[in-house]
């Protein structure tokens, strides 16, 4: 097996499955009757310029984000009940309170899910600001957050 065959295989799984460790990816490349070492996938990752996606931790190219709506409504799912611990709503903002550290990973979820209602998110070290179409997409939106993290 040739360096150049392996790496495409490597690129193509990626390109089609959800892969999150090298671990994984080792056993992938095996069910094609590829043998590589950690260490070689390692290399190969690094040579390829692959990187980890924020939104769902899978191996991916720079740039590429190929999060499923499912995944990411998934994730959202598990960063609110991980970090959400109050909302508040005023007209068409609403407010989400997050220890420190964990607002930007929550406004970061909310923008890969794509709420229709909710224009945009700024978020700060404990403080995520959600900017909604208007008063009612504000309630709206929190209903749903509501509603995921139970």
């Amino acid at each position: 097996m040739t360096k150049t065959r392996r790496q495409t295989v490597i690129l193509e799984l990626l390109d089609h499955e959800q892969v999150t460790s090298q671990e994984i990816l080792q056993r992938r490349l095996k069910t094609r009757g590829i043998h590589a070492t950690q260490a070689t996938i390692s290399r190969d990752l690094k040579e390829l310029g692959l990187v980890k996606r924020a939104g769902d931790g899978a191996y991916g190219r720079p740039g590429q984000d190929t999060t499923s709506p499912e995944n990411a409504l998934a994730h959202l799912q598990r960063v609110v009940v991980r970090s959400l611990s109050r909302t508040a709503r005023v007209d068409q903002l609403v407010v989400l309170r997050t220890p420190p550290g964990e607002a930007q990973h929550l406004a970061l979820a909310i923008d890969r899910v794509a709420f229709p209602e909710v224009v945009g998110t700024i978020g700060g070290d404990d403080t995520v600001l959600v900017i909604a179409a208007g008063s009612r997409q504000a309630a709206a939106f929190l209903d749903q957050l509501e509603k995921i993290g139970r």
